[in-house]
């Protein structure tokens, strides 16, 4: 079937299209007479891009991936059961009896009535987006439809879903923010206990062991552990000074630097040398038999006596010297060891002292840590503010937005012709009319050698009065 003959049977069979068009068109008109007129109202709220300077400081702002998903879920909120539960209470919705005869019919009376109501505003009546949703034009406004049979009531559902919301999102800062704040109140008790047995752990072992927190005796026996380490290696170069002279007292007494330094000895030396040198002049003018040459050789033998007894004392007295020595070595070494143990124990005792304030300064920190946390949740469990505020309220809508008349007269156009169309086309294929010389041919397979055209009346009558045989008749 090609497009002429589609208009042939469109043309033949146009009572038909008219009649279903006609019919169509008055049907969509008349439901749209009488069906329920629908009122819709809009408000919105706007997301401020700011953030909550009591919750996250002064000056601080979301990025542009945070600020569109928190848009988002700020539309889910206005959406969401709890914002409708609170928009039924608070217009009273759940009084309105016809809703009630509603909830009836759908769920004989099955269920909680203001649970199914608000679910019922939200999947059928409401409408929530942000205003421009895609990459290139992001918004932080939300807008907030609800559709109504009554004007005045959709406005005012558009109103209290914006409020609700504002309010909802209030809840749902300082909720939690109360609930942290008695968990960190409950903790800075436990805290503060903590870190007064601690302090106290470190006051008794300060006062057990003498120390102080600006303790400075553990430098002072530093200091005196220093010098007796000193004392012990200077004792130990003096006795190993003396032992060694003391083992040169085997050979030459003379040659001992003591003995050289003495000023006994030396003026014993003098005095002999003095005895020495008279002595040849005595012996000389007397002789070695006089009397006074004999008082000469007994005075220098007397002085050579004294001189060695006197090497001699100061030869033993180098080793009395040694074991002084020793022993002065002995007790410094004693001393020291003491002074190392006595160091060692302060060292300990500052060591153990040092863990129990580091302890006292951590339960510190983390008393400071949880008091400023509750301090922080106790303001936010306060605020009565939000960065989210309603942007434009709502009024009762003067016009409705359902059912569109133009917009349904204008489909229902489109559907009468369809149809119409469609109707024809099937009566067609039901009973079909031979109306064009290709349909002939198609259905009889032989060819057209000629056809009479259409003859009225007055045709037949001409064709009379000419006599002519073939009226209407043409070859093809």
């Amino acid at each position: 079937m090609n497009l002429n003959q589609v208009l042939v049977i469109l043309n033949a069979r146009r009572r038909v299209i008219f009649g279903v068009f006609g019919g169509v068109l008055f049907l969509v008109i008349a439901l749209s007479l009488i069906w329920p007129k629908q009122y819709t109202a809009v408000s919105s709220i706007v997301v401020d891009a700011k953030t909550d300077p009591v919750t996250a400081g002064a000056g601080g702002g979301y990025s542009e991936q945070m600020l569109q998903s928190y848009v988002n879920t700020q539309a889910d909120v206005v959406g969401s059961r709890r914002v409708a539960q609170r928009v039924v209470k608070t217009l009273k919705l759940d009084t309105d009896p016809e809703l009630q005869s509603q909830w009836r019919k759908a769920t004989k009376g099955v269920g909680d009535f203001s649970v199914w109501l608000g679910d019922y505003i939200v999947d059928r009546k409401l409408t929530v987006a942000p205003v421009h949703d895609s990459p290139n034009h992001a918004s932080n406004v939300i807008e907030i439809s609800v559709s109504w049979r009554n004007a005045a009531l959709a406005a005012a559902l558009a109103n209290a879903f914006a409020q609700s919301a504002i309010d909802t999102n209030i809840e749902l800062k300082v909720e939690p923010a109360k609930l942290y704040a008695g968990w960190f109140n409950q903790r800075s008790r436990a805290l503060r206990d903590d870190l007064a047995a601690k302090q106290k752990r470190l006051s008794d072992f300060q006062n057990s062991t003498g120390l102080v927190a600006t303790d400075e005796k553990l430098d002072v026996e530093n200091a005196r552990l220093t010098e007796l380490s000193s004392q012990l290696v200077t004792i130990q170069a003096l006795r190993q000074e003396s032992q060694s002279r003391q083992k040169g007292v085997g050979g030459d007494i003379e040659s001992l630097p003591e003995v050289l330094q003495s000023p006994v000895i030396q003026s014993l030396k003098a005095e002999l040398s003095q005895a020495e040198a008279r002595q040849p002049d005595i012996a000389a003018r007397l002789g070695k038999n006089h009397p006074d040459y004999q008082a000469a050789v007994g005075e220098i033998a007397n002085l050579k006596e004294r001189i060695a007894r006197e090497s001699a004392s100061i030869a033993a007295s180098l080793g009395n010297t040694t074991q002084v020595n020793l022993r002065r070595e002995n007790d410094v070494r004693q001393a020291l060891e003491t002074q190392k143990n006595k160091v060692l124990e302060l060292k300990h005792a500052h060591d153990q002292a040092a863990i129990f304030e580091n302890d006292v300064n951590s339960a510190q920190r983390d008393l400071d840590a949880v008091t400023q946390r509750f301090a922080q949740s106790s303001l936010e469990s306060q605020t009565s503010q939000t960065n989210v505020v309603q942007l434009t309220v709502a009024t009762p809508p003067l016009g409705p937005s359902s059912p569109k008349l133009v917009l349904n007269a204008l489909i229902g156009i489109f559907l009468g012709g369809l149809f119409g169309i469609g109707a024809a086309l099937f009566l067609e294929s039901l009973h079909p009319r031979v109306r064009l010389d290709e349909d002939l041919l198609h259905l009889l397979g032989v060819p057209l050698l000629g056809k009479i055209g259409s003859v009225t009346p007055r045709a037949i009558e001409a064709g009379i009065r000419s006599s002519s045989p073939l009226i209407g008749f043409r070859p093809v």
